[in-house]
């Protein structure tokens, strides 16, 4: 694609889409968003009846969370890059109907290695579908319209983030924990008719999949996310990790060279990254998400094994901080739509760190719920502001055909934040403390607090550099 192609202004879409159709899209993209944004966190209420049920350590409690994000991470550039030369309505059916048996398979798993095989193939659903609800909406909204569209997007995205920890306490109590998957199969089964016949079908600018392309993107994200993955079991200096990094790097390299050069049609046009919008966005969504499910796995074990809460009343203490994206998230969506998306994602990552910070401080054995939860609010809010304002920026920032491309790069980031942000965590934890009492929990949760309160101020910096309203 030529510079001139990248640089094409944005315009509202062809025959744009009447009121109703536009909420169709809204509502089941948004759906399809929280089936894909809860299973990240539905499992981690449930990890310690996880560790009791299997016996599992905590490599195996990593994988449960880290093989979804994982494969999701790695292959949500090419659930974009299907999506736009098949079909973005086809290709949300495909992915919903895979996500949907992958859920059936983990409800039925005995043991560990089979509920990470089967969270595999979740991922694999997910990363096809969580991107093409954002671009379903931008292609459904024009530019003026959607930062309020993404922003209920955002919202219906919080209440996944916000209902996971809560009805995995739920069910994990008043059922077992397999029924965190079943719970996906009816309403995934009931969203696919009216996804195949209420969401209008529409493709990418791209006519041919690069498949060069995809495979060198695949090994390269592989590798770079397998590397924090397992570095707290064998050790960052281990053969194996610095293998894997090794291999991302280099497949990375090829990959970028490739898209650079050699693809007669680019999945990802790398003229994208000199606009400050897009390549800032990313950045500052790859960091959200490192603090955001760093701090999730921590928390919620926090409550349960440190502070002795069951599972259930652990994910509704826990609501505090993750039920804000439902209320906060829409309002800056359509906040953002008048004062441009650099004051709420600098502001957010702010408040995340802040927050983040607050509890790490005040986590320590016998801490009383009162004195966390005004931290929990405060970070809430931060997330609230940077979910939505992160969404507008990047698929404001290139041309509307290529807003898949966009989501996929976005959610692939993302993905890969959260992989990083649960591997470093979990280093930290073990490094200052362990599961052999509530107290040694408490020792080595602290100081996993204050990294993803560092993390989410980074991303802070990075907001700092984002252009203001109207900047490139």
């Amino acid at each position: 694609m030529s510079d001139t192609a990248v640089r094409a202004p944005l315009r509202e879409p062809a025959g744009a889409q009447p009121p109703p159709r536009r909420v169709w899209t809204v509502a089941l993209a948004g759906l399809g968003a929280l089936l894909c944004s809860l299973d990240v966190v539905v499992v981690a209420t449930a990890l310690p009846a996880l560790r009791a049920d299997f016996g599992a350590s905590l490599s195996d409690l990593e994988w449960t969370i880290n093989a979804y994000n994982l494969v999701f991470a790695c292959l949500t550039l090419t659930g974009a890059a299907l999506g736009d030369r098949f079909g973005r309505r086809r290709m949300y059916v495909v992915g919903l109907t895979v996500f949907t048996l992958a859920s059936a398979a983990a409800a039925l798993a005995g043991g560990p290695g089979q509920l990470i095989g089967a969270r595999v193939v979740q991922g694999a659903g997910a990363a096809v579908l969580l991107p093409l609800t954002l671009t379903l909406i931008s292609e459904a909204f024009p530019a003026e319209k959607r930062g309020m569209a993404i922003g209920v997007w955002g919202g219906v995205t919080g209440l996944g983030v916000a209902a996971g920890p809560v009805l995995g306490g739920a069910v994990t109590e008043g059922l077992s924990w397999q029924w965190i998957f079943w719970l996906n199969v009816p309403i995934g089964l009931a969203m696919l008719p009216f996804a195949a016949t209420r969401l209008r079908e529409s493709f990418g600018a791209r006519p041919q999949l690069d498949l060069v392309g995809l495979v060198l993107a695949a090994a390269g994200l592989t590798g770079l996310a397998w590397a924090p993955v397992r570095a707290p079991e064998v050790g960052w200096g281990s053969t194996e990790v610095l293998t894997a990094l090794a291999v991302g790097i280099v497949f990375v390299t090829a990959f970028l060279g490739w898209e650079r050069r050699g693809a007669r049609h680019p999945m990802l046009p790398l003229a994208y990254f000199r606009r400050r919008r897009f390549s800032t966005a990313n950045a500052a969504a790859f960091l959200l998400f490192g603090s955001l499910l760093g701090a999730l796995f921590m928390i919620t074990q926090l409550f349960q094994y440190g502070l002795g809460y069951s599972p259930l009343e652990a994910g509704v203490r826990i609501l505090v901080w993750n039920a804000t994206p439902l209320l906060v998230a829409p309002v800056a969506g359509a906040l953002a739509d008048r004062f441009g998306t650099r004051p709420f994602m600098l502001t957010g990552l702010l408040l995340q760190a802040a927050g983040l910070a607050l509890l790490a401080w005040q986590v320590e054995p016998g801490v009383g719920y009162g004195r966390v939860v005004v931290p929990l609010i405060v970070a809430g809010i931060g997330i609230s502001m940077v979910f939505p304002s992160v969404a507008n920026a990047v698929t404001s920032s290139v041309p509307l055909g290529d807003a898949g491309i966009a989501a996929g790069v976005n959610n692939a980031l993302r993905e890969l934040g959260g992989v990083f942000g649960v591997a470093v965590a979990a280093a930290v934890f073990t490094t200052y403390g362990g599961y052999a009492s509530p107290e040694t929990f408490v020792d080595g949760c602290g100081p996993a607090l204050w990294v993803t309160a560092g993390t989410a101020a980074a991303g802070a910096v990075v907001a700092a550099f984002s252009p203001g309203r109207g900047g490139g």
